[in-house]
Formats: structure tokens, sequence, C-alpha cells
């Protein structure tokens, strides 16, 4: 009785600590692209380009094309791009700015966050190493509700996008495993005071004009 009375209450802890995630984050999640924003700075989390079945991940693909129409629709201005660059051979950022090049993003619109081990990493790197305020998160819409947690946490001022989903295989893998990252999000933030694998000195993001916003040059007089 008492072991089942502990998995009972696990069970009631673990539920009741995603329905406060979600709770908490679920009205700012927007689903339509042109609805995203406007904000000044989008933060891509990175994710790979490859799945273990050797095939084009499908969320990498969906997350960069949600991030170059948002330039193009001039939702967001520049786009910060963090992922894991652990070793020589996996480079997250790299491979989604050439993807992003090779959908017209240009390099002026882009930085790249080489240390964002983490969506927790990837927050606390915005804030304390690009200077980062207000932002909208681009990423899939189960990721969502942790990364819009962990910036309130952080006291960033936020909301997600959701990238367009399309059926996947295997899905409910990662949903379910983001359940489990949901609960373990609680304790990094309340009970072990968690910090970022790697910070470094400020760099404030430089943020270019837009075609839109370059002042138009007066015809010269004949």
């Amino acid at each position: 009785m008492a072991l089942g009375a502990c998995l009972l209450l696990a069970s009631l802890l673990f539920v009741g600590a995603n329905l406060w995630v979600l709770g908490q984050t679920q009205g700012r999640i927007v689903h339509e692209l042109p609805l995203c924003g406007p904000d000044r700075v989008g933060i891509v989390f990175g994710t790979s380009h490859w799945t273990r079945s050797g095939v084009r991940n499908p969320h990498f693909e969906a997350r960069m094309s949600a991030a170059s129409r948002l330039i193009r629709m001039g939702r967001v201005e520049h786009l910060l791009l963090s992922g894991d660059n652990r070793t020589r051979y996996y480079n997250e950022p790299v491979t989604m700015w050439r993807d992003l090049r090779g959908r017209q993003v240009r390099d002026e619109d882009m930085t790249l966050d080489y240390a964002g081990f983490s969506t927790f990493d990837t927050l606390v790197r915005a804030r304390d190493v690009f200077g980062v305020e207000r932002a909208l998160l681009v990423t899939q819409a189960w990721h969502l509700p942790r990364a819009l947690f962990i910036a309130d946490a952080l006291g960033l001022e936020v909301t997600g996008c959701a990238a367009p989903a399309r059926p996947v295989a295997g899905l409910w893998r990662l949903q379910a495993r983001e359940w489990v990252a949901r609960v373990a999000t609680l304790g990094d933030l309340y009970l072990w005071g968690r910090e970022p694998y790697f910070l470094g000195p400020l760099e404030p993001l430089e943020i270019a004009p837009q075609a839109w916003q370059l002042p138009v040059e007066a015809p010269l007089a004949d």
C-alpha cells in the first residue's frame, strides 16, 4: 500500500507539473506564421540536420522554413541561431546558417550561438551574452511550453511561434520525452540551481536595417 501510494503521488506530481507548465504558456503560442511577432529578435533552437536513420530531420526543416519566412515577412529582423557545437564534427549553428543562406537570408540578419547545448543554455546565453530582453521563440509546438517557461523564469519577455508541423513517424516519443523534460526543468529552475555549461563576454546583437528600413535616396536633379 505504501509503494502504491508513493507511485500515485509521483504520478500526480508528474502530471501536475506538466499541467502547470502548459497552463502558464499555452496562451502565448502562435500557430500561424503571419501572426507571429513582430519582434526584433527570433531565437531559433538547434536540432540535428539528420535523423538516426539517415534522412533529413523534418523538425530541422520546419524550423528553418519558419525562420526564413519570418524574416521575409518582416515578422522578425534578426535571427539568433543557437545550437550544439560540442565537437568539430557536429555543428548545429553552422548547419542552420548554411541552410538559411540557401533560403536567401542575409548573413547580417543572423548571429550564431555555438554554446546552445540545451534549451536552458540557449535562453540564458541569449540574455547574458547577447543582451536579448525580448524575443520570438521559434521551434515546434511541443517544445515551446518548456522554452517559454524557462524564459519567463529568466525574466525574458517572449512569445512562441510554432513551426508548421506535418505527420512525422515517432513523434509520440519526442512528445513523451518532452513531458519528462518539463518536470526536470522545474528541478533545474527551483531546486538545484542549474547553471549554463558555458557563458562568455557580452556580445550584443548587431541588428542590420532591413531593405524596407533603408533610406531612399532622393533622385539627382537635372
